[in-house]
């Protein structure tokens, strides 16, 4: 025993200090101090046996608020304690499998105690040989059973070894790591829902391919324990998918009580399978640390699974990446219907259309200078958000596939993007805060069937920065306050929160962490930050930090096939194709992306809109937090060189690089799913990412004041461009990137550029971990250099060289930074400065008309010009067509018809004639209504010069 006792005393060498490991109960049980606390595992294995296949089969969990798909087996009656769920219609779609979903009915059971014949046993001998700790357990009628404890670092391993005595299906648990009573812990986790103190109401298994990291954990606030997985048994290839997993988690145990668990195999699984004499091994760490969960979770990460700063960019920066999506977006290949103002939405509702925001283009064609993009997407967007009731629109009242909406009973643009739009356009005075303060005072459904309150903290801050009102701060920060009582400062029991009643995309499970940061920053208060970090830190729960990443070359496209979306063929999509190859692994890796949801995640492996990439930078940057900082890198930057349709699904691929990847029609698209209400979301991600890194990397000095695009689901991102910033001390310098500007011989370095009077700004950023030294040009299209044109490095020690010509070479550290200003440049410029020319124009801009239920906008869009929109909320239920008479000033009538629904006209108005106009209603009855003649827009113009 005192041989036993030295080995175990050198494992506790490569814990902390505060730890201490050794055997108790005459060599029964392990008996592990830290932190001034002990704790004992025990070697204590369940073995489950079924004669008959168990028939594994995922199924909806039937959690209340939640969507979510669980392991489950045939059982018998007695055992029985899956309830077939009833799904409704309206759930279906890309990421919804109906093999799962709508499967026949049978007797099955969710908890994996209740899968076949039990035996629960421990061990009869225990003596030590070398550096291992050896189990011996006397023989079972149907198997026997080896197991041993190894000194390894950084956590000690436990293995088995079963024999089987008898064919059958065959699974081990360990089951000795200490239980715990909830009330006994301050927080637990089994990936992928169960998160702070909620907790699983039996004893579900979270099969391999869905577990984030293979463990799961519990926390007693002291100290964080589990039992994870050894790596080796997940491997790299073949995709993940539960097909191939080779284990599960559980957190809950027979008796109900927390404890940390691992199943190998999965009954019914792969290796489950097994015939009289065969072996099956498997091995695990056990783990108690004196950390939290999710700093458990970076520590497993980086010390098992070699987490770190791994990714750079692959076959183009990011700028070359951002050019393509926003040509892409141009394209027919886009799906973007203008009949109905929308992208497609056919992967998921046919005959539908959805969109996010109307920022995604507004910004961008702003900050590109780009005028084709202004008027394609970003206006037609405009008049979208305004008018719509929800952002999926059909036109098809029968649709009932994720609940759309065929309405105009706008506007669908939260209050958020209300304010933002009278940030870039103030003219609008009355119109956007008309709106505002009345979606302030309601309730409602914008997407799926999730209802929205609108009194709440986060748009009385928006509120607050559209008016200036400081009565809507006051409030904010009085919500917000109590929002943190009650959902940060306390850990959530159950599903359902202060503001979110279900979950479905990952930011309805954690604190509204985006917004939290939004509220930091414009108050500098602390305690916003301090909670925008807890909730980035759990938000990081939901990323893949597995399988870990090998150094070495894998084989893709196999016979020049990529791969087939099961989803897609269903659907009739034909075989893509794309040379095979072979590719570094980190690469084609999952690492640093999240699933998509509770309710897709079994088949949305990892999803390319990490849009919490820049905010993760900026709070990782404020907290001094490098994980959140590796972990925005890791799921952005090297995997794309233009749109890369949504996820990783089947196998790994080099399709998404492809700078044609989106370049083909619909049906011809098989790699995976294609929402095309998601490209200019991923530009903007884009952008936000290069400003934000941009932003850290300079220490703060170089930025670009910004707002808040709110989207929906996880599509949130800042929004830039309106409002000029500072850039290495110099300010009112105006953010500008228009397409293709530079030219740069390594793809290592991405780009942010800006502009102030003859002086062009640069801030190179090196993604890659050696120095980059490069040369740069500057496309003449975009910046001349007649001549006297001088570089200065800028920094601590600026650096000064004339320039002969648009090129030059720069050097930029490992990771680091270098920006120059480029002075006596002439830019070509036109339509970002009409657009932001500040126009003074308080004409009346909005009104409601009674017949047709009627609303009237006059869109101001600052030097650029006006335009006149007019809808009608009743639809061709009630009218067969409407027209639209209008004339511009003292300009001749004209007349717009619709004859068929929706009912809504564009009128291009002059920037200093009124528009005068009237309706003509045609009822399906074949009566005929007119309204008086109402006229917007009559004013005086002042244009005010002063910077923004």
């Amino acid at each position: 025993m005192k041989r036993i006792f030295f080995f175990l005393m050198m494992i506790a060498g490569v814990f902390p200090v505060a730890a201490q490991v050794k055997l108790g109960n005459n060599g029964q049980d392990i008996e592990w101090y830290s932190k001034g606390k002990a704790y004992i595992f025990s070697p204590e294995f369940t073995v489950l046996y079924s004669e008959t296949d168990p028939a594994l089969a995922l199924k909806p969990a039937g959690i209340d608020k939640v969507p979510y798909n669980v392991p489950t087996w045939k059982t018998d009656a007695s055992k029985a304690d899956y309830h077939q769920q009833r799904i409704n219609e309206s759930v279906a779609g890309d990421g919804f499998d109906d093999k799962i979903l709508r499967s026949k009915k049978e007797i099955r059971t969710a908890s994996i105690y209740h899968v076949g014949h039990s035996v629960t046993i421990k061990p009869d001998k225990v003596w030590a040989k070398g550096d291992t700790v050896y189990f011996h357990f006397a023989n079972q009628e149907g198997f026997s059973l080896q197991a041993w404890l190894v000194k390894s670092q950084p956590y000690p391993a436990m293995g088995f070894l079963l024999t089987p005595r008898k064919q059958g299906y065959y699974s081990v648990g360990y089951t000795g790591a200490p239980s715990f009573e909830k009330q006994e812990t301050t927080e637990s986790w089994q990936p992928l829902v169960w998160t702070e103190k909620r907790t699983p109401d039996q004893p579900y298994l979270t099969p391999a391919f869905m577990a984030t990291e293979p463990v799961t954990l519990v926390s007693d606030g002291v100290n964080s324990l589990g039992v994870l997985a050894h790596p080796r048994y997940l491997p790299f290839q073949p995709l993940p998918l539960l097909d191939n997993s080779q284990f599960g988690v559980a957190l809950l145990n027979a008796k109900a009580q927390l404890q940390s668990q691992v199943f190998a195999p999965i009954p019914g699984g792969l290796h489950s399978f097994m015939k009289a004499g065969a072996t099956f091994g498997f091995s695990f760490y056990l783990l108690v640390t004196p950390h939290t969960i999710t700093d458990t979770y970076e520590q497993i990460a980086r010390n098992i699974f070699g987490f770190s700063d791994y990714r750079t960019n692959a076959t183009v920066s990011m700028n070359t990446t951002l050019d393509n999506l926003i040509d892409y977006a141009k394209t027919h290949y886009a799906w973007f219907v203008d009949s109905l103002k929308g992208f497609a939405y056919s992967t998921d509702v046919p005959g539908a259309v959805k969109n996010v925001s109307s920022l995604n283009p507004l910004e961008l064609a702003i900050i590109r200078d780009d005028k084709e993009l202004f008027e394609k997407r970003a206006y037609p967007l405009m008049e979208f958000m305004l008018s719509r009731e929800k952002f999926l629109f059909s036109l098809d009242s029968t649709q009932k596939i994720q609940s759309p909406s065929r309405k105009l009973r706008g506007p669908i643009a939260p209050l958020s993007e209300l304010g933002v739009l009278h940030s870039v356009f103030p003219g609008n005075d009355y119109l956007y805060t008309t709106l505002a303060k009345r979606e302030f005072t309601k309730t409602r459904v914008r997407n799926l069937d999730v209802e929205e309150k609108g009194s709440n903290w986060i748009n009385a801050l928006f509120l607050f920065k559209m008016t200036g009102d400081s009565t809507y701060l006051t409030m904010s920060r009085k919500m917000a306050d109590a929002y943190l009582e009650k959902r940060v400062d306390q850990r959530m029991e159950a599903f359902g929160d202060p503001m979110i009643s279900t979950h479905f995309f990952w930011p309805t499970f954690t604190n509204n962490w985006s917004a939290l940061l939004e509220l930091y920053e414009l108050t500098k208060e602390e305690r916003y930050l301090k909670a925008a970090h807890d909730g980035a830190r759990h938000y990081a729960l939901f990323t893949w930090m597995v399988p870990a990443v090998p150094d070495s070359l894998i084989t893709v496209n196999k016979g020049g096939k990529a791969p087939m979306y099961w989803y897609l063929k269903s659907k009739g999509h034909q075989q893509m194709y794309y040379p095979e190859e072979k590719v570094p692994a980190w690469r084609v890796s999952e690492v640093g992306l999240t699933p998509e949801s509770s309710g897709t995640a079994t088949g949305h492996r990892g999803i390319f809109m990490s849009t919490f990439a820049p905010w993760m930078l900026r709070i990782g940057y404020y907290t001094k937090d490098d994980f959140l900082i590796q972990i925005a890198k890791a799921s952005l930057v090297g995997r794309s060189a233009s749109f890369p349709g949504y996820h990783m699904n089947t196998e790994r691929t080099t399709a998404y690089e492809k700078p044609d990847f989106p370049l083909h029609e619909h049906k011809a698209q098989s790699v995976n799913s294609f929402h095309y209400n998601h490209i200019l979301p991923m530009a903007s991600l884009f952008m936000d990412y290069l400003a934000s890194d941009a932003y850290i990397k300079s220490g703060g000095r170089i930025h670009f004041p910004n707002d808040y695009i709110e989207g929906y689901a996880y599509l949130q991102n800042k929004f830039y461009g309106h409002k000029k910033g500072s850039f290495m001390g110099s300010d009112q310098v105006q953010l500008w990137m228009p397409a293709r500007l530079l030219k740069i011989g390594d793809i290592g370095l991405n780009y942010i550029a800006a502009r102030k009077e003859d002086s062009l700004f640069i801030a190179f950023a090196n993604q890659s971990a050696h120095p980059i030294q490069t040369t740069v040009t500057v496309n003449p299209v975009w910046v001349r250099f007649p001549g006297n044109t001088v570089m200065t490095v800028l920094g601590e020690k600026k650096q000064e060289e004339a320039l002969k010509d648009s090129s030059f070479t720069i050097t930029v550290p490992a990771n680091g930074q270098t920006a120059v200003v480029l002075k006596g440049a002439v830019v070509t410029s036109a339509f970002q400065d009409q657009l932001l020319q500040p126009v003074a124009d308080k004409s009346r801009d909005y009104l409601s008309i009674s017949e047709g239920n009627a609303k009237a906008l006059l869109f101001k869009l600052g030097g650029y010009g006006r335009r006149l929109f007019v809808y009608l909320e009743d639809d061709d239920t009630k009218w067969s067509s409407v027209r639209l008479q209008y004339r511009i000033g003292k300009s001749k009538p004209a007349v717009i018809s619709k004859n068929s629904y929706p009912f809504e006209f564009t009128v291009a108005a002059d920037r200093q004639q009124p528009v005068f106009f009237s309706l003509i209603l045609t009822g399906t009855d074949g009566r005929t209504v007119r309204t008086k003649e109402y006229e917007l827009g009559q004013r005086t113009i002042s244009i005010n010069v002063k910077n923004r």
